[in-house]
């Protein structure tokens, strides 16, 4: 038990400030932190191992509202791990983030003056580095501002010659395996960065394009001729066929023979495939291999020719055409316009929405391209993380991810690894003069005079080894030996299958290599974190957050703790500034509480005996240790919401609404006050250390106050007392508080005012069993002794465990009933006018059909709310007779 230490003659409470602004002790107690070392791990501790890796933000980045809820879950677990006895190491660092760098720098040349391509490759490369020295810690420093207990120590980024050696290793074991390879395949490629990109980097959007039915082979409709439709008339260009269904009578003639291309110089072959849908549009479709992911598949099956109609920039080139040279956007209407000059342009449909995938970083469509890039055979790689699910090596959390998961890895495509920036790992593959390749490893030297391949590797591919290239691989480290396998990976669900896949594929295939066989134990996915209506948010809608905005403004605490408390098991959370006032509120509950509980003499040390301690006092233990069991019950499933609801609910319903109250009445008491005092300063010292995980700064100062340890981040998590509960004892307090919350209530409604003291008789308190609860009830519901002349005015009746209580009080002089009516009388038109407003939009149609389903429930509730205070006020008007 942790013994409050104060100095002669000092004031306990003095400690406190005198009232709680997070902005003024934040910056401090986070540095001092840092200063004594508590988040250092030791990997020669004997503490048994505790780690998590951060999942890397890009070096590019700011921090949104879906890193605060990463970071602070994380951050909940670490720091509770910690109090618990472990060795605990939570790795930080950053991602090069090859395109959204690289495409930051040039930008920034182009204000210059420059370019990449006037400076050269390698005067390029160090232009980002001194960038990233200048300004890449953005983030870094917005992690300290939220609290994020990492071991700044072991930073890392995956540029880092150390990652870059692992880099290398894993791409050569891959490449002397045969499971890289170089092929000329369809890939994501933008005209504006001239790469490839990633599936990740792909945002879909609705957009408002033309729908053009155009027409192959003659123009007579006597004659063979086939109408295809297409959103992207310019790639009938690189057309090399016309599929049709193989049941489909009315093109069953055309099948096997040819149409003439209206602008190049070859035929189109009609081919059948099992591809095309018969019921859809005209049942026929146009085949351009090169430019359509699934044209690229029928191309395949059909031994087509693929030739590419574009560019790197999106323009059209080598066709033979007219339209070379155009941009692909131009060409389009150019094309439409030359085809509606031949009569083959059967309809046009302006405008047609349609889903149109956009580059994330640059903003342009798309373009799927036929392209010579490197590739990972996945087949063996994804059968490997597949299974370590299906084994139980790894546990996702919520197990309703898990078919999700599997869907993916067993339906994995090879997965596209170069990229064609100059920002990055450059992929370790060098040619001879002959076309001979050769794959160096990090210590091998490639022949002299040979020549790297240009591109540099996908940045999913060095963070997907992050788990144990942080920690020294390929070397066997002392940090591998204690803290990997990872404990615990957390992260987001809509990055399930590109990072966490990505990391298990590597993880397992060199487990043989490292102390474990996957990269971490549990995987938790969250959810998206949305606006108060459930809306995701974004910039095109405005409703997004800055989490350091809600710093500022309501501190770090309020912050963690309102993303904590919607935190479920891959369920998605909706906040708004309400929420982080409520959670600031609640940390000035706990500063407010803490600071009464030490002006009334709170103190942390051993327990008096049980059978000496009130019922109330047995009443708090008891559900002070119902509620640790809960809350570590809780967080051991992950389940970050239930287990704040608990804390929050009891910290505030039970300690400061109850045991608060009682302990005034108790401090009166000679028997009953220093035992009281000793209830409440260990019941504020567990709720503290429960709460600190998620509220670390608050508790830390009023933990410091309260006992004068050393700090909280490196206290004992509280445990099990071994007590068991006490039922006569939460009998009794719960049936004190029914007595005083309807008497309280029938007070309200005989129009007394809050605190004011009316006389009172109680019966049947003693066959209640309540005997000893009296002077709490009194002061409670601020009920006095009755004098001679009392005479009753109204009573109660409170049904209890063992008997009923009859409260009767007097109120003659009490209430000015005149008053009372007019007040009523207000609140009724209040009560009546909020219950039309709330009737009348659920009953528009119109904006029920367009309002989010969460402010529809939002206005019900109101509607419940004012229907049940007209009812009340119409009754208590009632029961106060004519006017």
């Amino acid at each position: 038990m942790t013994r409050s230490t104060t100095a002669p003659d000092e004031n306990p409470a003095d400690r406190l400030p005198k009232a709680w602004n997070p902005g003024d002790v934040e910056a401090g107690l986070y540095q001092g932190w840092v200063d004594s070392g508590y988040f250092v791990a030791d990997p020669d501790s004997a503490k048994p191992g505790y780690s998590i890796v951060l999942p890397p933000p890009n070096v590019t980045g700011s921090l949104h509202m879906g890193h605060a809820l990463d970071h602070t879950l994380m951050d909940v677990l670490s720091r509770r791990k910690r109090m618990q006895g472990y060795e605990v190491l939570w790795l930080p660092g950053m991602d090069h983030a090859g395109i959204a760098t690289q495409s930051l720098v040039e930008k920034q040349l182009v204000a210059e003056g420059t370019s990449k391509d006037e400076l050269g490759r390698d005067a390029f490369i160090e232009k980002v580095w001194e960038w990233k020295r200048e300004s890449g810690g953005t983030i870094g420093e917005q992690m300290r501002r939220i609290g994020d207990g990492v071991d700044w120590s072991r930073e890392r980024f995956t540029m880092d010659e150390g990652l870059s050696r692992a880099v290398q290793t894993m791409f050569k074991l891959l490449h002397d395996r045969g499971l890289i390879y170089r092929a000329e395949r369809l890939v994501n490629w933008s005209p504006v960065l001239k790469t490839a990109i990633s599936d990740i980097e792909v945002k879909y959007e609705d957009v408002e394009g033309e729908l053009v039915s155009l027409r192959y082979g003659s123009l007579n409709d006597d004659e063979p001729h086939v109408v295809v439709a297409t959103t992207r008339v310019e790639t009938m260009l690189g057309d090399t066929a016309v599929a049709v269904h193989p049941d489909d009578e009315r093109y069953r003639d055309l099948v096997g023979t040819t149409l003439p291309h209206p602008f190049l110089d070859r035929e189109i072959p009609v081919v059948a495939d099992d591809y095309v849908d018969p019921e859809f549009g005209t049942g026929a479709v146009k085949i351009t291999p090169a430019h359509d992911p699934n044209d690229f598949e029928m191309g395949l099956r059909h031994s087509l020719p693929m030739p590419s109609i574009m560019d790197t920039s999106g323009r059209i080139a080598d066709t033979g055409t007219q339209f070379d040279g155009m941009d692909r956007f131009e060409a389009r209407v150019a094309v439409r316009e030359a085809l509606a000059e031949q009569g083959r342009v059967v309809a046009e449909k302006r405008p047609y929405v349609h889903s149109v995938g956009h580059s994330e970083r640059s903003g342009e469509p798309i373009e799927p391209r036929l392209s010579l890039q490197w590739w990972v055979n996945v087949t063996t790689l994804a059968a490997s993380a597949g299974d370590a699910v299906r084994d139980g090596r790894t546990v996702v959390h919520p197990k309703s991810q898990e078919p999700r998961w599997f869907a993916w890895v067993d339906d994995m495509h090879d997965w596209c690894i170069s990229r064609q920036l100059w920002w990055g790992h450059r992929i370790p593959i060098w040619y001879g003069p002959d076309g001979e390749t050769v794959c160096p490893g990090p210590d091998e030297t490639p022949p002299e005079g040979w020549v790297q391949d240009p591109d540099v590797l996908d940045t999913w591919f060095s963070s997907g080894l992050w788990p144990f290239s942080t920690m020294g691989w390929p070397d066997r480290t002392p940090d591998l030996e204690k803290f990997y396998p990872t404990s615990v990976l957390v992260t987001g669900y809509d990055i399930l299958f590109f990072w966490v896949a990505r990391m298990m594929m590597f993880g397992t295939t060199v487990g043989d290599e490292l102390p474990g066989p996957v990269p971490f134990r549990d995987v938790f996915l969250h959810g998206l974190v949305r606006d108060e209506f459930g809306r995701k948010m974004s910039k095109s809608k405005g409703n997004g957050i800055d989490p350091l905005d809600w710093v500022d403004r309501f501190g770090a605490d309020a912050l963690r703790f309102t993303l904590a408390r919607g935190a479920h098991p891959g369920g998605d959370l909706s906040v708004g500034e309400d929420n982080a006032q409520s959670s600031r509120n609640f940390a000035t509950k706990l500063f407010n509480a803490t600071k009464f509980a030490l002006m009334n003499g709170a103190v942390v040390q051993d327990l008096p005996a049980r059978e000496t301690l009130t019922d109330a006092d047995r009443w708090i233990l008891d559900r002070l240790a119902t509620v640790r069991a809960e809350v570590d019950d809780a967080l051991d499933r992950y389940e970050f919401g239930k287990a704040c609801e608990a804390l929050y609910h009891f910290a505030w319903d039970e300690v400061c609404d109850w045991y608060l109250e009682l302990a005034k009445v108790q401090f009166s008491s000679e028997s009953a006050a220093e035992p009281t005092r000793i209830v409440l300063g260990v019941v504020l010292d567990s709720i503290l250390r429960l709460l600190h995980p998620v509220v670390p700064f608050v508790t830390e100062t009023l933990w410091k106050a309260l006992t004068g340890g050393e700090s909280i981040v490196v206290a004992p998590w509280p445990k099990e007392t071994g007590v068991g509960a006490d039922p006569v004892a939460l009998q009794r307090v719960s049936d004190m508080q029914k007595l005083i919350t309807e008497v309280r209530r029938f007070r309200s409604d005989q129009g007394v005012k809050p605190k004011q003291k009316v006389p009172a008789r109680l019966l049947g308190v003693e066959e209640a069993d309540l005997t000893a609860q009296i002077p709490a009830t009194r002061a409670l519901a601020f009920l006095t002794e009755p004098e001679e002349d009392f005479a009753e005015t109204a009573s109660i009746e409170v049904r209890l465990s063992l008997g009923t209580v009859v409260v009767s009080v007097d109120t003659s002089g009490t209430v000015d009933v005149a008053a009372e009516r007019k007040r009523a009388e207000k609140d009724l038109a209040a009560a009546e006018k909020e219950l039309a407003a709330t009737t009348a939009k659920l009953g528009n149609e119109a904006f029920i059909g367009k309002a989010p389903e969460a402010v529809v429930d939002k206005i019900r509730a109101r509607q419940q709310i004012a229907r049940e205070d007209v009812e009340r006020i119409t009754a208590r008007l009632r029961e106060m007779g004519p006017a």
